[in-house]
């Protein structure tokens, strides 16, 4: 489909609404759902009246995605210790006081069925994120939308017991999905925040993936990933695994194989017949492989849907949506295992990272893991070009390139077509994630007030029911928060 006028696009635009579900009053026709994921230290470091006063006057924001509930500094926290310090808020960093953990206080009649109890932010004192903006927001008429993420800390009282194990059987960081303590601990979060908070949605977000994938380091920054330490293999899963037919003992042997068959790819000890065809003939010959990894991506899709089974039976009009990670835009694999059509019975909306600044970035760090496994006989520049091909992309630079120039607009805007055709016949709400200085490195591309006009004009082209500015403000640079209200503006939705 060619790039519609802008008449035509606004024809076409015209009365489409804000909630995902209708959970509160609706703004006027041709005024778009526009959010920014913010964290609490903003708000203490600034003040609510300010930050709001700042957001609806640069950005012409309407929707607050509130960090909640992370023990991560990608959405909580001030700027990341190294990058430049925006031009607002506190001119110091955090890196002694961050901790991380629930931002609001949680209520103790609705988890006891975990042994995650205590999980109290200590970074802010008192100080109470829902507390202390909800009712001046809602004064506003602006929405707001409990945003928190699958990221926990290893000494978190009772946190082992959720843990995920890896190949070796060692405790991982990160949490099994299909532990119960964990599930129930998810359930009972949502539970309090839909209970005890007059909220708009809940929209929650895991940025990980299954263990054959990260064994290849499929993802931006993979090739760190130890193929040994990859997850997960604890008993839950081998009971949902056998549950599903699949032979536990096979799985073990398949994943010893492919660990060995990563850690020689990395030291550039090439297999006689190639990394693609010896990789090949692993899969062949161990298709547990991917009915493991398959298998992890169904045990993320049933924590969605329980998630928004919780929500819904206590308030049917709340909107509940996921946070779908970047690499999405990069991993084949992945991409693969995000089937929206699977993924929108259960979503109210969809918010799919299509960060554009970052992407050049990203990507070229993304080839650099692959090409030194399943890939390590294509040169970077070709292999990069197979994947634009592969993944829809046009007009992108070379590997030298990108991480200088990032992504182009044209990027948002066919990543934003794809899902709109992707989600066709379902009601689910497209919300694409737009890069508003997410870090960078020294020398590589940095956004600008163009730069964000032009991909939060790309999304709405793409079919876009609204953009979530993001990662958090507390690393934005206002000027390029008025780039989002320059493209609202001239679309006519401020």
């Amino acid at each position: 489909m060619s790039n519609p006028t802008r008449r035509a696009f606004l024809e076409s635009a015209a009365g489409t609404l804000l909630a995902a579900s209708g959970p509160a009053a609706q703004p006027a026709a041709q005024q778009k759902m526009v959010g920014i994921q913010i964290g609490a230290v903003s708000f203490v470091d600034e003040g609510v009246d300010h930050v709001l006063d700042l957001l609806q006057a640069k950005a012409r924001v309407n929707t607050l995605f509130i960090a909640v509930f992370t023990y991560g500094r990608g959405i909580a926290g001030r700027q990341i210790p190294g990058q430049p310090l925006p031009d607002h808020g506190k001119q110091q960093y955090d890196t002694n006081t961050f901790h991380g953990g629930s931002y609001t206080g949680l209520h103790s009649q609705y988890f006891g069925n975990t042994p995650l109890k205590d999980l109290r932010a200590p970074d802010l004192g008192d100080f109470d994120v829902f507390e202390a903006v909800l009712p001046v927001s809602k004064k506003r008429g602006m929405q707001n939308i409990a945003w928190f993420e699958d990221v926990f800390r290893s000494d978190i009282p009772g946190v082992q017991q959720l843990q995920e194990k890896d190949l070796h059987g060692r405790n991982a960081r990160t949490l099994c999905f299909n532990n119960p303590d964990y599930r129930n601990f998810l359930l009972d979060l949502v539970e309090d925040y839909t209970r005890s908070w007059d909220l708009d949605g809940i929209m929650w977000g895991s940025e990980r993936q299954g263990a054959f994938a990260n064994a290849l380091g499929s993802s931006h920054g993979g090739k760190q990933t130890d193929p040994g330490k990859v997850t997960c293999f604890c008993r839950f899963c081998q009971k949902r695994g056998e549950e599903h037919g699949i032979q536990f003992g096979r799985v073990q042997e398949g994943f010893l194989e492919l660990e060995k068959f990563v850690r020689s790819a990395r030291a550039q000890r090439r297999p006689v017949d190639g990394y693609y065809v010896t990789l090949s003939r692993l899969m062949l010959r161990y298709p547990e492989l991917m009915a493991w990894e398959d298998l992890w991506h169904d045990s993320l899709r049933d924590t969605y849907a329980a998630i928004y089974a919780k929500v819904k039976s206590i308030k049917p009009s709340m909107g509940v949506g996921w946070h779908i990670w970047h690499n999405n835009s990069f991993s084949p694999i992945y991409r693969a295992e995000q089937d929206l059509q699977r993924i929108a019975p259960v979503s109210d909306f969809l918010k799919i990272v299509m960060y554009n600044n970052v992407a050049g970035e990203r990507m070229a760090s993304y080839i650099d893991s692959v090409s030194q496994t399943q890939f390590g006989d294509v040169p970077k520049d070709e292999l990069l070009r197979f994947h634009y091909d592969v993944l829809g992309y046009k007009n992108e630079g070379s590997y030298a390139q990108i991480p200088e120039t990032g992504f182009s607009a044209d990027y948002v805007f066919r990543e934003a077509k794809r899902a709109r055709e992707g989600l066709a016949g379902a009601k689910t709400r497209l919300w694409p994630g737009i890069d508003v200085d997410v870090p960078t490195a020294p020398g590589h591309s940095k956004c600008t007030p163009k730069g964000v006009r032009d991909a939060v004009l790309a999304a709405f082209h793409g079919g876009a029911d609204g953009v979530i500015l993001s990662r958090k403000y507390s690393e934005m640079h206002l000027s390029n928060l008025e780039g989002a209200g320059q493209a609202l503006r001239e679309l006519g939705f401020a």
